[in-house]
């Protein structure tokens, strides 16, 4: 089998390895694409290496068929289509036992603490594992996690049939917020610089803006009879992303923070005094966010074929990590189908 190993900061490399049959409870996984996230691109950077061993397989966006049952394992078939739940929880530390699982202090997030999926055959606790459509295209259903977290910071939001919704940030998570958000019958605004990623958004249907030639606030509030939006979510990771996203709000409007922003930033506290505003985490998913994700990409609702820019194989993994972090794209697979076979 073949793995992408992370080997230090801008280090990747490809390994032949033998192997292992899963173990008790486990189900072996032919991987079929893994999705390069966000966070993998933090991982490549070297900003995980306290979490994210010397060597390690990384990855947690995929989708495959089972290829073995470990012992003690049933209702599952070889061959079938399936996607992982890549969190795993402890059950004992106060979010666990106040049901916020999800967000378990002890998490092992596979792809981060433990083995992930940019190899081609991954063995995985049965529990984590969800059924896919057996008519589902698998490069569709390696998008079932990234809109899974649209689907959970769409929740977080509380967002309703007419509400005014900013989006600060065009990546991939962003439009599948807007997206999400857009299905709920949210009016939406998506503010992004790269002109790539505008275009993809409005050839699916969301507006788009540059910020750097429109004054997003006014925009808002011109549309809002100056109100403001309902909710903003800020997707983009920067410090100008964060200052709008708290600007467009509304009286008691709500700021959905889903970006990792590796330094503290400055918040406009008074105008969250000023206009009551609520500051809401949203960091992961629960399992019914996935079992909607999967729904949703299924259903055609999510425009999964317009939202993959590129297929690359695992061998080209780190021109595929670059090309992610050029911007210009937006979902990067890897197709691992022919070590597979």
């Amino acid at each position: 089998m073949k793995a992408v190993v992370y080997r230090g900061a801008r280090h990747l490399g490809i390994e032949e390895r033998e192997p292992a049959a899963p173990g008790r409870g486990e189900l072996g996984i032919s991987v079929a694409y893994t999705g390069i996230c966000g966070t993998d691109l933090h991982i490549y950077h070297g900003d995980m290496d306290s979490r994210v061993g010397a060597a390690a397989i990384i990855g947690h966006e995929m989708s495959g068929r089972i290829a073995a049952l470990g012992e003690g394992v049933t209702g599952w078939s070889v061959g079938q289509p399936v996607t992982v739940l890549p969190t795993r929880w402890c059950g004992q530390c106060a979010a666990c036992r106040r049901g916020n699982s999800h967000i378990c202090h002890a998490m092992d997030f596979l792809g981060i603490d433990s083995p992930g999926a940019m190899q081609s055959v991954w063995n995985v606790p049965a529990e984590l594992v969800l059924p896919l459509p057996e008519e589902l295209p698998l490069d569709h259903g390696a998008l079932v996690e990234p809109v899974a977290v649209a689907v959970h910071d769409v929740r977080r939001g509380s967002v309703a049939s007419g509400d005014h919704v900013v989006v600060v940030g065009g990546g991939p998570i962003g439009v599948l917020i807007g997206t999400v958000a857009q299905g709920r019958g949210a009016r939406v605004l998506l503010v992004e610089p790269d002109p790539t990623r505008r275009a993809v958004a409005g050839d699916i249907g969301i507006e788009a803006v540059d910020p750097a030639a429109i004054d997003v606030a006014a925009l808002v509030a011109d549309r809002t009879d100056g109100a403001g939006a309902d909710v903003a979510f800020e997707v983009s990771g920067a410090a100008a992303g964060v200052a709008t996203a708290v600007e467009v709000l509304a009286v008691r409007g709500r700021l959905v923070m889903v970006a990792i922003h590796p330094r503290p930033r400055e918040v406009n506290l008074h105008r969250f005094f000023w206009r009551e505003l609520e500051l809401l985490g949203a960091r992961l998913y629960q399992r019914d966010d996935m079992a909607e994700a999967i729904r949703l990409v299924a259903s055609g609702a999510i425009p999964a074929r317009q939202l993959i820019s590129r297929v690359d194989p695992p061998e080209a993994a780190t021109a595929a990590f670059t090309a992610l972090e050029g911007g210009g794209v937006m979902k990067v697979l890897l197709d691992w189908r022919e070590g597979n076979r």
